[in-house]
């Protein structure tokens, strides 16, 4: 192999690699970070950075959170989240992770959504839910897990969840970014002013229909 084929080959390798380190939250070069509430936080393209205090002013409080005691507000389709990132759990801050409690009524429902910058393992707390995700082939991976049970959701693919059983469900979701974003599908679609001719020939709705949706779903009409 010549010299020349072999440096291209290197230069390809490390091109491929360097992307997949870019995909992810970078990795902490410091033990923690616990944010300055006096510098605010310094805003960016894809987060919000939160300068650090001087470690030796932390304290255990910093890193133990008790918002998850009980269920947060219902919406009106039965669901109630309280998500939780390094703005109000300041001990997550740069360890490339957040979580959420989220609960669902009989029959409430996750709409179908995704995190553009997170893997998600849900853990359900009590309950039967009905929960899966759709892959890039729109093939759906889904079943109902029960309490002690666990499912993924990979990085950036359509998933959802709705409880099935005769009681509330409770479900834990540990997601790989502390700030994974969270696109929900139809408010995506609806609620973004993207034209409505478009809308119309994309799903084969009326004006009518389309305007019922996007009242629904647009916060600004």
């Amino acid at each position: 192999m010549s010299t020349m084929l072999l440096v291209l080959l290197l230069i390809s390798t490390l091109h491929l690699h360097a992307n997949l380190i870019l995909a992810s939250d970078p990795d902490p070069v410091q033990d923690f970070c616990i944010p300055n509430p006096e510098f605010g936080s310094v805003k960016t393209a894809r987060l919000s950075i939160l300068p650090c205090k001087n470690s030796s002013t932390a304290t255990t409080d910093d890193f133990v959170f008790s918002g998850l005691k009980s269920a947060g507000n219902f919406s009106d389709i039965g669901l109630a989240t309280i998500p939780v990132n390094p703005t109000v759990f300041p001990g997550l801050n740069t360890l490339g992770m957040s979580f959420v409690r989220a609960d669902l009524k009989v029959g409430g429902i996750n709409p179908p959504h995704f995190h553009p910058r997170a893997t998600e393992i849900a853990y359900v707390v009590q309950g039967r839910v009905y929960a899966g995700f759709v892959d890039s082939s729109n093939r759906v991976f889904a079943r109902v897990i029960e309490q002690g049970e666990v499912m993924v959701f990979p990085r950036g693919l359509v998933h959802f969840q709705m409880n099935v059983g005769r009681e509330p469900a409770t479900i834990f979701g540990s997601l790989n970014s502390q700030n994974p974003g969270n696109q929900k599908i139809p408010s995506a679609v609806f609620g973004s002013g993207i034209k409505e001719e478009l809308l119309q020939k994309a799903f084969g709705l009326s004006p009518k229909q389309i305007g019922t949706m996007r009242r629904r779903f647009d916060p600004k009409i």
